[in-house]
């Protein structure tokens, strides 16, 4: 069954779509909440307690020339440790408290024979969850569209000869905070990821771009060292295992498109709009 979260993020999303589908015409309020079968009123309020601005606001930071602008603005000094930038005004980036380790070949040879893993399910802004761990951290983080039971057998195709518990663990529980408004209490959340140096070096970077900063995959690749290797970074960026902690989200193309994401366009859209509507 349903939780009320994913109702109304389901219907955020149409609208969204709509939105963006129909933005040629600049579609009033009233049609966007019929779209939605809503009246104009509770979906102004449904919308507003969801984003914290109206669905106008929130559209604008989707824009085209509001991407522009941010890529303008922080391209300079996106990197920079001393950039202080949203966390609700704390000045604080999100690369001091989400800590990366990677696995060692020992930890998932063959499938992962060596790891046990906890996971759960869970409701976020953007749908359900699927967060999985092992002693070190983090290892595994998915939007569940399909159901538990699919989210559950990607999760293990990943790691097929792990052991698996439904449990949730400390560090699952931090992850989950993220979704908290006020981070000035957010304990370090620990990632323990499966993957190239390559990759990990890039998921480390691009953990330096603030919350409610973009970035491009030039730029991206450029500051984790291989200036030039776009391509190279975009794939390493796609296969992140990690949704939403992991911000690939925050990667666009440097025209200021927003563009395609693993977990859907729409859904992309969402993570970035609400992010900028709180922390920019």
């Amino acid at each position: 069954m349903e939780t009320q979260q994913e109702i109304d993020y389901k219907r955020i999303a149409a609208a969204i779509s709509f939105v963006k589908e129909n933005f040629k015409n600049q579609p009033h309020l009233d049609q966007v909440a019929e779209h939605v079968n809503l009246s104009p009123f509770h979906f102004q309020r449904m919308f507003q307690q969801w984003a914290g601005v109206t669905p106008k606001q929130f559209l604008q930071y989707l824009s085209v020339e509001h991407a522009k602008g941010i890529l303008k603005n922080t391209g300079a000094t996106l990197f920079d440790t001393a950039f202080a930038t949203g966390l609700s005004g704390t000045g604080r980036l999100y690369d001091l408290f989400v800590k990366v380790e990677g696995m060692t070949p020992g930890e998932y040879k063959n499938g992962g024979v060596m790891l046990q893993i906890n996971y759960s399910f869970a409701d976020s802004p953007f749908g359900p969850l699927i967060v999985a761990s092992t002693e070190k951290g983090i290892c595994y983080m998915g939007f569940a569209d399909e159901g538990d039971e699919q989210a559950l057998y990607l999760l293990k195709a990943t790691f097929p000869s792990a052991k698996y518990n439904q449990l949730v663990d400390r560090h699952q529980q931090n992850a989950l905070f993220v979704f908290n408004q006020d981070w000035n209490k957010l304990d370090e959340i620990k990632l323990h990821l499966k993957g190239t140096d390559f990759q990990i070096k890039v998921w480390e970077t691009l953990l330096k771009v603030p919350v409610g900063g973009l970035t491009t995959y030039s730029d991206l690749a450029t500051n984790a060292g291989y200036i030039g290797a776009s391509r190279a970074v975009g794939t390493a960026v796609g296969s992140n295992p990690v949704a939403f902690l992991i911000p690939c989200h925050r990667v666009i193309k440097a025209t200021g498109e927003i563009g395609q994401y693993h977990w859907g366009a729409v859904r992309k859209n969402a993570i970035i709009g609400w992010e900028a509507s709180k922390y920019v």
